[in-house]
């Protein structure tokens, strides 16, 4: 919801960085590669109890994932492999913070579980959805708005990560916005593909 509603006003930011990035001949496969460095760095932090910089860097991460996006658009060379390594280099972050989080709170482990589950289960419906449909957004392929978008989640794995101790009632919550959100793009779809 706070991709689709709330990027108009971050896009400045993302297009000043972009234009910098491309003038000092970086590529957006660049960014791409950077970004996931980084991000993946994120679960390192989280290991070493380092919350903030981890924080930091899941974010910084999140919002080079943009700027990558945003360059490939400027230079007019969006590619299907960008898009490829760029869902799926998103997951892998994604993941890396859930595995990260499995192994040092192995208790809430079911709970980790589930909303990875949850995560598969809605990135299933959204990726079906944008093969299937003719629709093209900003992006290179069909975007499906949701309740729950990548920014949420980046608030819901920042929750997770600060707040520990109470990881399971985080976790929980993120898996039912989640589910909501498959929910609704399973409803939409339904309209789109008839």
């Amino acid at each position: 919801m706070l991709d689709t509603y709330g990027r108009k006003y971050v896009n400045p930011l993302i297009n000043l960085v972009a234009k910098f990035l491309l003038n000092i001949n970086l590529t957006p496969n660049n960014i791409t590669l950077i970004a996931f460095g980084i991000g993946i760095a994120s679960s390192v932090f989280i290991y070493f109890d380092l919350p903030i910089v981890a924080l930091f860097a899941l974010w910084l991460s999140g919002f080079l994932d943009a700027v990558d996006g945003a360059m490939a658009r400027k230079k007019g060379t969006t590619t299907s492999i960008g898009t490829l390594m760029d869902i799926t280099f998103d997951r892998m972050v994604e993941m890396g913070i859930i595995l990260t989080l499995a192994i040092k709170f192995p208790k809430d482990i079911i709970h980790l579980l589930i909303l990875t589950i949850c995560i598969l289960i809605s990135m299933t419906l959204f990726l079906t959805v944008a093969a299937l449909t003719e629709k093209k957004g900003m992006k290179s392929f069909y975007y499906q708005a949701g309740f729950a978008e990548r920014t949420e989640g980046f608030i819901m794995f920042s929750l997770m990560i600060i707040f520990s101790h109470n990881l399971v009632l985080i976790t929980d919550i993120f898996s039912l916005s989640v589910i909501i959100t498959a929910f609704q793009r399973f409803l939409e779809a339904k309209i789109i593909l008839k």
